[in-house]
């Protein structure tokens, strides 16, 4: 489920005969529920929002969730390792280690797009 860039995991409760779902990617807690699927998407679609009105009493900038941006430790010897490799397959060290990502992930990458042009 999506909504204002925010993203719900659903669960079902067999024996309450009832949906309970959760915004994921947030050190907040945002929680919603419904017998149906219809009051499922509303609730967690008010849920969104009460929180962000809620955020806006508090004059408190919401939490997002995943940004995009991922900060990485690694061992001195695998981050020049990789840059080398990156460097080698004419990419960023950030499109080689997302392409790697993606394919763990089993996610089809678009190899064309990621390439570095080179002049």
């Amino acid at each position: 489920m999506n909504y204002k860039g925010y993203h719900g995991q659903v669960s079902y409760d067999e024996e309450a005969k009832l949906f309970h779902g959760e915004v994921v990617g947030l050190r907040d807690v945002i929680t919603f529920q419904g017998t149906s699927v219809d009051e499922l998407e509303q609730a967690f679609k008010d849920s969104i929002d009460e929180y962000l009105d809620f955020c806006k009493e508090l004059q408190r900038a919401p939490e997002k969730p995943f940004s995009g941006k991922l900060m990485l430790r690694l061992p001195p010897e695998i981050h020049e390792r990789a840059a080398y490799q990156a460097k080698t397959n004419g990419l960023s060290l950030n499109t080689w280690l997302k392409q790697g990502i993606e394919q763990l992930l089993n996610i089809p990458s678009n190899n064309k797009s990621n390439r570095k042009k080179h002049a």
